[in-house]
């Protein structure tokens, strides 16, 4: 994520997508949004620790080292997805995965245990390939959804606005009302996702 800028182009898309993600929410009063974010680079840690109202969610920069420990970051969404801390009725969580290389620990194990689980087979799961390197076949098996494509961000234009989708467009559709289960069942989707940017309208004479 160093290289030609990623990483600063992922904090510029992330904070230039704040005020369309706090305005999302305004328009679903009925609905309780909060931003937690993971960064996993030698290790992975919590970058937002505590879930934060999306009204004073800020960002602080990442910056990107050593290797990419995706699996144990999902471990850790996994373990937040448990009920409790979860609760039996809520919305469906989203969970966004930005990544420019391939996992360098046991990602495919740590997915099978995130997707076993009821909230996590449920949260609808969005991933951003960022530059060709990435790894797709990884951030599919995340994803999980044959009807859901691994977004493919090659500039920093379409990352924004990849990022800006996931966050105004998704977050609308899963704080809706018909998104939460009427009957407590937490094992199936039931958020319609709408459709990504077609890629071929993100066009930029700038290729990571």
């Amino acid at each position: 994520m160093q290289a030609d800028g990623k990483i600063q182009s992922l904090n510029n898309a992330i904070k230039e997508a704040i005020p369309h993600m706090q305005k999302a929410a305004d328009e679903n009063p009925h609905a309780q949004v909060f931003v937690r974010a993971i960064r996993f680079s030698d290790g992975a840690q919590w970058h937002v620790p505590q879930p934060t109202p999306v009204a004073d969610f800020k960002w602080s920069d990442l910056k990107a080292v050593g290797m990419t420990d995706m699996g144990k970051a999902i471990s850790m969404v996994a373990e937040q997805l448990k009920i409790p801390p979860m609760s039996e009725r809520a919305l469906p969580p989203i969970l966004v995965l930005v990544s420019d290389g391939q996992p360098t620990d046991d990602y495919p194990g740590a997915v099978r245990d995130l997707l076993a689980l009821p909230w996590g087979k449920r949260a609808v799961r969005i991933a951003v390939a960022i530059g060709e390197d990435a790894d797709h076949d990884a951030l599919g098996l995340f994803v999980a959804n044959a009807e859901i494509p691994v977004l493919q961000a090659n500039n920093a234009e379409t990352l924004v606005t990849y990022i800006r989708w996931a966050s105004t467009a998704v977050l609308k559709a899963a704080s809706a009302p018909a998104s939460q289960s009427n009957t407590g069942n937490t094992t199936s989707l039931n958020v319609p996702i709408p459709a990504p940017p077609a890629a071929s309208s993100l066009l930029s004479t700038d290729v990571w």
